[in-house]
């Protein structure tokens, strides 16, 4: 059973590196959550190393730039891993093709900037679907709309054997007080239609291989049992902490708030029916992040 805590002091002296996600537990896509920017800044002082991993769909210093806009203390984060990170550098490796039919916004154009880590990277050209060899997807073209709006031009891409690239797992995200849908769930639509759908960010292994890199890059890489996951998403933040045998914390104030009726505390008995019901076992949870 989940150990419910009110603030990662708590137990924040147990772990030397956090692997943190953004959206939903740092911010809302609008604004901060200032308690949650001020207890990294708090661990960080201690001597703790934080590591923002997120499956924006994007590289990190084009997350780094968001965060700086939203208002996230730049104090607060020792280095970011993205999702898009991990899934960029397949994309230079040529894991859908060099012809490359894109689904998402125009901001998510960075996706394709020069990834300069890559020994003779591929030369990736975007062209319209009857002409491409595969599909990134870093989201829907518009996050409001339902995702089977894309059955018609997935099942052209399944006929033709497709892979899909989906370079943010997530399904939906909270942005301000609406919800979004995100790549995640286009993929999961393409997957069900018997189409193959490659992932690289949580809950899947590259990510955490990254974020383990990026520790390592800053001197400061540590065994697993001192490392500990933080995330709103069951499916995807304590899913793929499971999955890497680390540590987490739910916050469940999050994506989870109306199913665990969370204020600052979540009701211990609706929680423990969603974490069961999702079949996940966080070693720790607390409402929001501070």
């Amino acid at each position: 059973m989940t150990q419910i805590i009110d603030a990662l002091t708590e137990i924040s002296d147990q772990y030397d590196a956090l692997f943190v996600d953004l959206w939903g537990c740092i911010h809302n896509g609008v604004d901060p959550f200032e308690s949650a920017v001020e207890a990294m800044r708090k661990y960080r002082q201690s001597g703790g190393t934080v590591i923002y991993v997120t499956n924006a769909p994007r590289h990190r210093a084009s997350v780094a730039k968001q965060l700086e806009k939203i208002g996230v203390a730049a104090d607060s984060y020792d280095d970011i891993a993205t999702s898009g990170d991990s899934a960029r550098a397949a994309m230079y490796r040529g894991a859908v093709g060099s012809k490359v039919f894109f689904i998402g916004q125009p901001h998510d154009q960075t996706f394709f900037d020069p990834l300069n880590i890559i020994e003779n990277p591929v030369e990736i050209q975007q062209v319209p679907l009857q002409q491409a060899e595969g599909i990134i997807c870093c989201g829907p073209v518009d996050p409001m709309a339902d995702p089977e709006e894309n059955r018609a031009d997935f099942l052209y891409a399944k006929q033709k054997g497709m892979k899909l690239l989906c370079a943010n797992p997530d399904m939906v995200v909270d942005r301000g007080e609406h919800r979004e849908w995100c790549a995640g769930a286009l993929a999961q639509l393409y997957t069900e239609m018997g189409g193959e759908s490659l992932y690289f960010g949580k809950p899947h292994p590259p990510i955490y291989d990254l974020a383990r890199r990026r520790l390592a890059a800053l001197g400061k890489s540590t065994s697993d049992a001192r490392i500990l996951c933080i995330g709103d998403g069951v499916l995807t933040d304590i899913q793929g902490a499971q999955g890497e045998d680390l540590d987490s914390l739910f916050i469940s104030g999050g994506l989870a708030a109306a199913e665990t009726k969370t204020d600052r505390h979540p009701d211990p008995d609706l929680l423990n029916a969603y974490l069961q019901k999702e079949m996940v076992s966080p070693r720790y949870t607390i409402g929001k992040l501070r």
